[in-house]
């Protein structure tokens, strides 16, 4: 299977502070990987290397064979949803209006979306379960649903790659196990390679067929389901929340999300 993302050696300073040393991932196409680790362990930084929000001050890295600035540039290789993304409760735009707005990157601000946008966005509202809120302002949704919006948004320009932070920070955990099995529907569906970053192992897991532990410098396992936190802790000394130890030392969190 061919790489789609390739980070090669790479190093990133923040002034002084190095919070990303010698980091290699080859990501293959149509692969999920999920990335875990402390906070401050660099795994927003490393999202935001891909999408050509930091660069690195060593090393390399590549999305479908070229730079993250071509490849943002392109508009239909990468869709990005970052952490915590903030709703503004009376902010006069639907939850159809605010998916459309992710066309811009590929379209332009000023060029008007091609009927073959506008359709896909309108397959996108079924697929993720939206029809009936398409024309409800954004301030009178769920966190759950406001989530499926931002990943329909991210989703609109029909990108190779879904990078997602946090996804399931706000949603409780009957809602965690339905949006689990939502996007591993959701990435058979469009073909997609999926890059998670998470603090919740069970999640992890759910998803994701390969592991990334990353706290500064980075630990690879291509076989989640047979690890455990506990595992995960003594071979990488890399800790995820206490929440999540709890819920899953008492044995292996590889089954999906409500077994």
């Amino acid at each position: 299977m061919a790489v789609i993302v390739d980070i090669r050696g790479v190093d990133v300073a923040f002034g002084e502070r190095l919070v990303l040393k010698q980091v290699t991932l080859p990501v293959e196409q149509g692969a999920s990987v999920g990335i875990i680790g402390p906070n401050g362990g660099g795994k927003t930084t490393l999202l935001r290397l891909i999408v050509d929000l930091q660069r690195p001050v060593r090393g390399t890295v590549t999305v479908a064979g070229m730079t993250p600035a071509c490849a943002v540039k392109r508009g239909d290789i990468v869709g990005y949803l970052p952490q915590g993304w903030a709703r503004t409760i009376d902010f006069p735009i639907t939850v159809q209006q605010m998916i459309m707005l992710g066309l811009a990157g590929k379209t332009g601000l000023l060029r008007r979306y091609t009927r073959e946008d506008r359709r896909f966005v309108d397959e996108l509202i079924d697929i993720m379960g939206l029809r009936d809120l398409a024309n409800r302002p954004v301030g009178m949704v769920s966190g759950g649903q406001w989530q499926r919006a931002l990943i329909a948004r991210a989703l609109a320009p029909r990108p190779r790659i879904l990078l997602l932070d946090e996804p399931t920070t706000g949603i409780d955990r009957t809602g965690q196990q339905e949006f689990i099995k939502f996007l591993l529907d959701l990435k058979e569906r469009l073909n997609l390679t999926l890059m998670l970053v998470s603090h919740d192992l069970r999640a992890v897991t759910a998803l994701c067929d390969r592991i990334a532990c990353l706290n500064v410098t980075l630990h690879y396992h291509d076989n989640a389901e047979r690890l455990t936190a506990d595992e995960i802790y003594q071979r990488y000394a890399c800790d995820l929340e206490a929440a999540s130890l709890t819920s899953a030392s008492a044995g292996q969190v590889g089954a999906p999300a409500g077994n």
